[in-house]
């Protein structure tokens, strides 16, 4: 078995390959594009340079890993089973690392819209280190481990809460993020939030849904700004989820914005579909926080602390859903 050293080594080593050219790595990622619409090359580019950046550089896996006194050798060993989703690329990278970085095995279930990438890192772990294949498996069935993290839709979550109910467990469902605007944003900024709403096609729990505005905002600016993303209305799959969403705004006589590319509607909801950034006026910033459901929220932006243009830069101790997945791991020993 490795030990702590060589599993965050190894971690340092992928950071490099990922953003390199390889052979093998640039064909693997031309496959996860064409075996999936909605994952661009320039989506899997921006997520992979992400990955390496934020979760992979040695400056920050060092300190993340500080917080948790792992040991060298883990005397423990679970296997933990993990059921990943599919929605933008490598999306279950973080479980994986963690998982790895533990030193707990994993059983890993891949989604069909996203089985490529992590298994051909898998594969390179461990042609890099062949040890490496005893913490990496892939799964159709997830029988047998002694623990589960699970993401899914809430329809899911719910037969997932039931099925791995005796285990130690973390079930994700579905979350969004929210904007909240002053009115004085400069363009440059709000070209930073169309960065949070069409990366990955609105895709992600982190792309933001919907947009608080003050009273009178004037939406030009805004929608100008968001001109930034015109080319992914080339997307068919993109095009076919705006053409409908126009139509039923249409049909219903719904007031709407449009740039061409994104359509504006006035809607309480914080979850809007592919092509639709929901909008809500509002008069005190309070009112938004008390408005919102803290289970459905994945972040904030617009704020001091999550400013525009960063969400889809999560750092390591950025968890989904708010739980840790780094110490529910440690705590299975």
């Amino acid at each position: 078995m490795l030990n702590l050293q060589q599993r965050v080594d190894i971690l340092y080593r992928l950071g490099d390959y990922m953003l390199g050219n390889d052979k093998k790595w640039e064909a693997a990622k031309e496959t996860a594009s064409a075996a999936n619409p909605w994952f661009i090359p320039e989506f899997i580019d921006h997520a992979v340079k992400n990955i390496a950046t934020f979760f992979l550089s040695k400056p920050g896996l060092e300190e993340w890993l500080k917080k948790y006194d792992l040991p060298s050798t883990h005397k423990a060993v679970k296997t933990v089973g993990i059921t990943m989703a599919g929605n933008i690329p490598l999306v279950g990278f973080h479980d994986f690392l963690c998982t790895f970085v533990s030193g707990h095995r994993q059983a890993v279930r891949m989604s069909s819209k996203d089985n490529i990438l992590l298994k051909h890192i898998f594969e390179t772990l461990e042609e890099w280190i062949p040890e490496a294949g005893q913490y990496l498996e892939i799964r159709e069935m997830l029988k047998g481990c002694d623990a589960y993290i699970a993401t899914g839709s809430n329809n899911t979550a719910r037969y997932f809460e039931y099925y791995f109910r005796k285990y130690p467990h973390i079930i994700r469902k579905n979350r969004t993020a929210v904007a909240v605007i002053s009115g004085t944003e400069t363009q440059a900024a709000l070209e930073q939030l169309a960065d949070d709403v069409y990366l990955y096609f609105g895709l992600g729990c982190r792309n933001v849904s919907k947009i608080f505005v003050p009273e009178g905002y004037d939406f030009i600016s805004l929608l100008d700004a968001f001109r930034k993303y015109d080319h992914l209305i080339e997307n068919h799959k993109y095009k076919h989820n705006y053409d409908y969403n126009l139509a039923m705004h249409i049909v219903n006589q719904k007031f709407y914005m449009t740039n061409g590319s994104i359509l504006l509607s006035e809607n309480p909801s914080v979850f809007s579909p592919i092509s639709q950034l929901n909008y809500q006026y509002y008069t005190s910033t309070d009112a938004i926080y008390q408005s919102l459901n803290p289970e459905e929220i994945q972040a904030i932006t617009g704020t001091v602390k999550t400013p525009f243009g960063t969400l889809q830069s999560p750092a390591l101790a950025d968890y989904a859903d708010g739980i840790d997945t780094m110490q529910f791991l440690k705590g299975l020993s």
